[in-house]
């Protein structure tokens, strides 16, 4: 008899820099059957993102209209654009038994969390504010965009009480070893397990049924 269960939602935030793309990647790339939800974005595609795959590029004109007709389990406006998570293809997944992994910012964690509150919610953190700076410079933002993110980087992060796990991303290897584990623990923890499957296969009398 196969183990039924509900997918488990995993929800990663970070301030901008702080190296959450790249970990989400390296999980996705590393856990067997987690599976990215892939948003809707009315920004234009960086180098090397792939429509369908990376994001949903859509115009605004059509983000509203799914707005409007309440396609998204969340929606937000960031840094001048909108994102949202597609509400039907996200409950299928979970309903099918699949670990979804969903990369988003605070404010959109925090919608979903009202709707999905036994889902897990992990905040990625730089080694220091200092260090996030740095980092920002060395991918070449510009220095008004730097200061707007480093802004809203220190609101986000007041939020991090809101998150089950913190993960520091100071050395990027023991960071996606560490969400990993996270990943590995909750799929094995008590309110995840098939209660029937379990007390028919070792609790029932064989001698009984």
């Amino acid at each position: 008899m196969a183990i039924e269960r509900r997918g488990v939602l995993f929800v990663v935030s970070a301030p901008s820099g702080a190296g959450k793309t790249t970990l989400c990647k390296e999980l996705v790339t590393s856990v067997t059957g987690v599976h990215p939800s892939i948003s809707c974005t009315t920004r234009t595609p960086r180098p090397g993102e792939v429509h369908g795959q990376d994001y949903y590029f859509v115009d605004e004109q059509v983000f509203q209209a799914m707005a409007e007709r309440n396609d998204f389990a969340e929606s937000a406006r960031v840094y001048g654009h909108f994102y949202g998570t597609p509400r039907q293809a996200l409950m299928d997944m979970l309903e099918k038994g699949l670990d979804v992994l969903l990369e988003i910012d605070t404010q959109g964690a925090m919608q979903i969390k009202k709707k999905f509150s036994d889902g897990v919610y992990i905040y990625i953190l730089p080694p220091s504010i200092d260090a996030l700076r740095a980092r920002l410079i060395q991918r070449g933002d510009a220095p008004e965009e730097i200061q707007r993110r480093m802004q809203k980087a220190r609101q986000e992060i007041l939020n991090y009480r809101e998150y089950d796990y913190i993960v520091r991303n100071e050395d990027l290897k023991q960071a996606s070893q560490e969400l990993q584990a996270i990943v590995h623990a909750e799929r094995t923890r008590m309110k995840r397990v098939d209660i029937n499957w379990l007390e028919q296969n070792f609790i029932a009398d064989p001698t009984t049924t």
